[in-house]
C-alpha cells in the first residue's frame, strides 16, 4: 500500500504577513528550522516564500533584505494536495508543477502541512520480510 502525503508532511506551518521584511523572515526559518512560510494579506493565503527565495530573488539581485518585504518576492501560485493523496501521488504533482514543496489540506481545504522533497526523500525505505 502506497504512504499517504499525512504520514510525510511537515505538520508546522507558518504563516507570515507579506508586509514582514526578509530579514525577520530568515530570521523565522532559522528559529523553526523550516525553509518556507506561507504569505498572508489579511485572513487570506497569497503565496509561498522560501529560503531559496530568498537567495535567488532578493539576495542574488542585490535587494536589501531588511527593506525588502515577503510580498515583493512571493511565489502566487498555492499548489496544494490532499492529505489523503500517495506520495507518489504528490512527487508527480511536484514534477508537472516543477515546484519543490506542495501545500496539503484537508477534505476542507484547511491547510494542514506543507510536503517538501527532503520530506520524500527523508522517507524511510521499506524492507522486505
Amino acid at each position: 500500500m502506497a504512504k499517504p502525503v499525512a504520514d510525510v508532511m511537515t505538520r508546522q506551518v507558518v504563516y507570515l504577513p507579506e508586509a514582514t521584511m526578509l530579514d525577520e523572515a530568515a530570521q523565522v526559518m532559522r528559529d523553526r528550522g523550516i525553509g518556507d512560510v506561507v504569505v498572508t494579506r489579511g485572513p487570506t493565503m497569497v503565496g509561498v516564500v522560501t529560503d531559496r527565495d530568498i537567495v535567488v530573488r532578493a539576495i542574488a539581485e542585490n535587494l536589501p533584505p531588511r527593506t525588502t518585504s515577503l510580498g515583493d518576492i512571493t511565489s502566487h501560485e498555492l499548489i496544494m494536495v490532499e492529505q489523503s493523496a500517495t506520495v507518489d501521488e504528490a512527487v508527480q504533482a511536484m514534477r508537472e508543477r516543477g515546484v519543490r514543496r506542495l501545500l496539503v489540506c484537508d477534505a476542507d481545504r484547511k491547510v494542514v502541512g506543507i510536503l517538501s522533497l527532503s520530506d520524500v526523500a527523508l522517507m524511510p525505505t521499506s524492507t522486505a520480510a
